[in-house]
């Protein structure tokens, strides 16, 4: 029995769509950016202070958390989603790859966040891969694992107030 034209695309459509969890994911992503940048806004007297890594790591996971809404919650597949998805995957590349230069202590060492830091490092070409050659399962699922884990676990993780942004933010 034939289909009707267009039938399957309502389907793949639907299954294209954000879902409870992404929705979650992306409200996550909307709150911990707005505590970054309440941080900021409350440690302009101390911006002199900070190391140059560290405004660069800032800046990326910043371009991530803004982007990581618009891409869980717009349609996907076209060519806007691949290209504000490129730029997503190259700001949390970047905000990994600039972790490990910021480390704290006497001598500066590493902490478990940087275990966090070398899966994005090696997981973010595998999400442009896995979209690039249309695994769009697995594509979701590593997104989904990225934006929880590294992005969001991780990001709240810098609010305590004996970090940084945490100090700033409890000011």
């Amino acid at each position: 029995m034939a289909t009707p034209a267009g039938a399957g695309r309502t389907n793949a459509s639907k299954s294209l769509r954000a879902d409870r969890y992404e929705t979650v994911l992306a409200g996550a992503a909307v709150v911990l950016l707005v505590a970054i940048l309440v941080a900021l806004a409350k440690g302009a007297a101390h911006w002199g202070s900070v190391p140059l890594v560290v405004w660069g790591h800032l800046a990326t996971v910043v371009i991530a958390l803004a982007l990581t809404p618009v891409m869980l919650l717009r349609p996907r597949g076209d060519a806007a989603h691949r290209m504000l998805g490129k730029v997503w995957v190259v700001a949390m590349f970047l905000t990994a790859a600039e972790s490990f230069f910021v480390r704290h202590g006497t001598p500066p060492r590493f902490s478990f966040i940087h275990i966090l830091s070398a899966y994005v490092v090696l997981a973010a070409p595998l999400i442009w891969w896995t979209a690039r050659t249309h695994r769009i399962a697995a594509h979701r699922r590593q997104v989904r694992g990225m934006v929880t884990g590294a992005l969001l676990i991780a990001g709240f993780f810098t609010l305590p107030p004996f970090r940084l942004l945490g100090q700033w933010l409890t000011a």
